[in-house]
């Protein structure tokens, strides 16, 4: 089963929840994969102290121009819906930030001029950790525009057998999009705010346009006011846990220390949470 944990916004309290909820399950003895897909600021790693994490690159195709052969006719520009060439009388021009990676240009150059050659876009980074959770996170280059090919590559490390705690990068547009794809379950994570409901309204427009299941988790729920349980009330939106605004959780998790090992009655309740995403899966696909 993939549950992944996304909110409309960074900061609400994602990693606190997905650590919390792998490193329970592992406890009781489930196969668990930890999934960091917020590749331009993996964090989660950094609560696996022992870890000895193992690398590897990650390559996406770009059009490579043999000029010797291009007669700069613009078919490969004209076909190319991001811009990811230009060409002129006599020269041509690969933006590879652009580039999709389709590989429609080579497809349709009528001189065969174009190739496709490699490049990294960033690494993967995987590793078991002593309590058996294993981990696989992405690390985006700096400076690359584009990370849903680094988010697709982390999610094949998804072995089917396990339960996949996939921690969404935040805000709810592409690398979002890309890592709930596929996913069995959405777990929102909210704070009862003003901008954390714009930000949650936002994301239930789009879980429920790519037809995942989902359900609120309220961080910090008592601050702030309650129209997020309202409008969850009104929406008919299963609110699955709350998780009261506590200072020694927020210093444990400045510390590298995990929720559950900071106030371990969580363990149940991540536990309690896990049930009832069960239960909504197994109900959605009948």
């Amino acid at each position: 089963m993939k549950i992944v944990v996304g909110s409309g916004k960074g900061g609400t309290g994602k990693t606190t929840v997905s650590l919390g909820l792998s490193l329970s399950l592992a406890e009781n003895k489930m196969p668990v994969q930890y999934i960091d897909c917020d590749v331009e600021e993996p964090n989660a790693h950094l609560f696996f102290k022992e870890a000895e994490f193992q690398k590897r690159d990650v390559e996406v195709l770009v059009p490579e121009i043999d000029k010797a052969q291009c007669n700069f006719c613009e078919e490969c520009a004209k076909f190319c819906a991001y811009n990811a060439l230009a060409i002129f009388p006599n020269t041509a021009l690969v933006f590879n930030e652009m580039c999709h990676s389709c590989g429609g240009c080579k497809i349709v150059c009528p001189q065969g001029a174009i190739s496709e050659v490699k490049r990294k876009i960033g690494e993967i980074h995987t590793a078991i950790a002593n309590n058996k959770v294993q981990i696989s996170y992405g690390k985006l280059n700096v400076g690359e525009t584009q990370s849903p090919p680094l988010i697709r590559a982390v999610k094949k490390e998804i072995a089917d057998k396990n339960i996949a705690i996939i921690d969404a990068p935040p805000g709810t547009a592409c690398p979002f999009v890309e890592t709930i794809r596929h996913g069995d379950f959405c777990l929102l994570v909210t704070e009862p705010t003003p901008f954390g409901l714009h930000d949650l309204k936002t994301a239930v427009e789009v879980v429920s346009l790519i037809g995942v299941p989902f359900g609120v988790l309220i961080n910090r729920s008592d601050i702030g006011d309650s129209s997020v349980e309202e409008f969850c009330s009104n929406e008919k939106i299963p609110v699955l846990m709350k998780i009261p605004n506590d200072r020694n959780i927020a210093v444990a998790y400045s510390n590298g220390m995990p929720i559950t090992e900071a106030d371990p009655k969580y363990k149940l309740e991540f536990m309690e949470l896990h049930r009832k995403i069960y239960e909504r899966v197994g109900n959605h696909k009948r």
